[in-house]
């Protein structure tokens, strides 16, 4: 989305209506009110204890008496009748309440401006965070996924925000670099084959003298290489299924979908002379069939394809510790401990380049990665003392 020339990228609006502006008002307000409700009981208090009639007044009838009462205009009459006193007091009670009414009034309301002030400077500090988080994310783009925002601070909400916002910036820079790989491995391994098939076809058209033969082998040649390319676009389609996750799920065996992909790699492995050991349990787990016996599939392929000749691959399903697992152990070539992570890559192969050609995608181990991931299981590969690799898939059991 292009960004309009009123609020470029990396530069910060913020709206009339801030945050701060509302938790300002949110507390000045709240203030004000407990104050009045406050202020209300304590001249509640103050009317209630405030005696009507002076007690020596209403005893002696203030005979005698002589002198002034506060906030009165004038002397106390000498022998001043009971009623006069009355009045005077009254007078005297009445101008007292409202002296500590108006006094109490200015006091709330000069306390309520200097509160609503120190709401807005507490609440700019502790929203500081905020607004560097909002102007740092507004300057991170495709092309500098690396940026983080690394607050600094107690450990309290807005840390962990900054903390999971980073995470998620790790999270998008891992899979940008991974799509770009991607992008770059698939154009290449889609181009060799249509590379080659335009190679054999000149050959043959700029032959001076072509053949029935040069025809059909040239042909025979092009066939093969699409048939690659077909099988490289469908393993394509299947990584990019598994990487979508699943719309629905269904209870399922790992023995039984392992038992009919065993049956059906059979004649590969009877043609590469390698024998096939099986130990299926009942191993009940939940997701798509179709998807998992790719998976099987996939591992199977992968264990008699990098084997050596007369050697074994031994698959076994189980139920241990709340989960059904899979489990495919070959022979074959040792296998380095840091390359494992690599080959569950696209288009990487442990025998080097991956322009080295050979009837496989490079796919297949990526793709038992993804439909790994979209139901939820976990992938334990160790490679053999001996050589070869053991691979071990564990799914979580339905709940009963």
């Amino acid at each position: 989305m292009r960004a309009s020339p009123a609020n470029p990228i990396g530069r910060v609006r913020y709206p009339r209506a801030t945050v701060r502006g509302r938790l300002t008002a949110l507390y000045g307000g709240m203030f004000l009110v407990f104050g009045i409700a406050l202020l209300a009981i304590t001249y509640l208090l103050v009317v209630h204890s405030f005696p009507a009639e002076h007690p020596v007044a209403a005893q002696r009838g203030l005979h005698g008496l002589g002198g002034t009462l506060p906030n009165t205009n004038g002397p106390i009459p000498p022998r001043a009748s009971p009623s006069a006193m009355t009045a005077v007091i009254d007078r005297y009670r009445s101008d007292a309440l409202h002296h500590l009414l108006v006094t109490s009034l200015i006091a709330l309301a000069s306390i309520t401006v200097i509160a609503v002030l120190l709401g807005w400077i507490v609440a700019g500090r502790v929203l500081r965070p905020l607004r560097t988080i909002t102007a740092t994310t507004q300057q991170i783009s495709e092309q500098n996924l690396d940026r983080r925002l690394a607050l600094t601070g107690p450990n309290d909400e807005l840390k962990h925000l900054g903390d999971t916002i980073d995470a998620l910036l790790a999270r998008l820079h891992s899979a940008f670099d991974a799509q770009r790989r991607f992008v770059a491995n698939a154009s290449h391994e889609l181009r060799t084959p249509v590379t080659v098939g335009c190679t054999l076809l000149e050959m043959v058209l700029d032959d001076p003298h072509p053949t029935i033969e040069s025809f059909r082998a040239a042909c025979s040649d092009v066939l093969e290489a699409e048939q690659q390319q077909a099988k490289r676009i469908e393993a394509l389609l299947t990584l990019a299924q598994g990487q979508a996750g699943l719309d629905r799920t269904r209870p399922l065996d790992l023995a039984a979908l392992a038992r009919d992909t065993l049956d059906a790699g059979r004649p590969h492995a009877d043609q590469r002379q390698i024998a096939l050991e099986t130990a299926l349990a009942p191993a009940p787990t939940a997701g798509d069939p179709a998807l998992i016996e790719r998976l099987i599939a996939n591992l199977l392929d992968n264990a008699l394809r990098y084997n050596s000749p007369g050697g074994h691959v031994k698959m076994a399903t189980a139920t241990a510790t709340g989960c059904a697992t899979l489990t495919i152990a070959n022979t074959g070539p040792l296998v380095p401990d840091d390359a494992l992570a690599q080959l569950f890559q696209p288009f990487h192969r442990l025998v080097g380049d991956r322009t080295v050609q050979d009837d496989g995608t490079g796919l297949g181990l990526s793709i038992v990665q993804a439909i790994a991931d979209a139901h939820s299981a976990a992938i334990d590969a160790q490679p053999q003392p001996t050589g070869g690799l053991k691979v071990s898939i564990s799914f979580p059991t339905p709940e009963a």
